[in-house]
């Protein structure tokens, strides 16, 4: 059987109110499911979300000095505590609190006296939004970040392929390719290899030029050089220098020397 899935960490909620009963109250009602911080004004609730952000804030409208208003809107105003959601808690129940509320993006309302099955319904149904929230944020960061890592090996390998191309150019596609990959650098060392230098010219050329027009002549060097390319590779050879109808070709020089030698 697969192992249990271990158990998530307790989500936390910071209650805030100036009335330390009601923090008692909301403390035993819902610390049984989830950790409580508690702030007895605004100044402090700010404070603690600032340095350890909740899951959740429960917040009372009506407080001395900063109320519920003002920290509601100083959360929506900073990018690092907006996604933090909020249950407005208050014995203010007029329609014009509750529109209040609604525009400064609180995410629920729930007046005193405190219903304990209501609370823990309308407490739970927001975390749960939020973990449901998080995932998806984590899940598209995540997105992001994996998007962003192809991107960048996309673009390494496509520079790889215009480096190895380039490399053809001059060398044979196994030495270009062991260069490219890393493992041909004690080929670009000074060593000593016994090779095979082969000079390979077309017999005839000059006469053959002299009654051809320029374009078969053009047509029969393309074959000439096809041919003799197809054979440079299968045998790596690697082409020192072709010029018209000449070219050179170097053999047995296509693998690292020995570190004795």
């Amino acid at each position: 059987m697969p192992a249990p899935e271990p158990a998530l960490p307790p989500q936390t909620i910071l209650a805030v109110d100036d009335t330390p009963d009601n923090l008692s109250l909301l403390a035993g009602l819902l610390g049984d499911r989830y950790r409580v911080k508690v702030a007895t004004n605004g100044a402090k609730a700010l404070e603690l979300a600032a340095s350890s952000p909740p899951d959740l804030i429960l917040l009372d409208i009506m407080m001395r000095g900063v109320d519920g208003y003002e920290v509601l809107e100083r959360l929506r105003a900073d990018a690092s505590l907006r996604q933090i959601p909020v249950i407005m808690i208050s014995a203010v129940g007029e329609i014009e609190s509750v529109s209040r509320c609604v525009e400064l993006g609180d995410e629920d309302y729930l007046l005193k006296p405190f219903n304990p099955t209501l609370l823990r319904a309308r407490v739970g149904a927001t975390l749960e939004k939020k973990r449901l929230r998080d995932e998806v944020r984590a899940q598209a960061e995540q997105l992001a970040d994996w998007n962003r890592k192809l991107e960048e090996r996309v673009q390494e390998q496509l520079a790889q392929l215009d480096r190895l191309g380039r490399l053809k150019h001059y060398f044979s596609p196994h030495l270009a390719e062991a260069i490219i990959n890393g493992g041909g650098a004690g080929l670009l060392q000074t060593h000593r290899r016994e090779v095979v230098v082969a000079f390979l010219d077309m017999r005839g050329f000059t006469a053959f030029t002299d009654n051809c027009e320029p374009e078969e002549v053009m047509t029969v060097l393309g074959e000439f050089h096809r041919v003799l390319g197809r054979g440079s590779v299968a045998h790596v050879g690697t082409p020192e220098h072709f010029a018209g109808q000449g070219r050179v070709i170097l053999l047995t020089d296509a693998t690292e020397p020995d570190d004795e030698e």
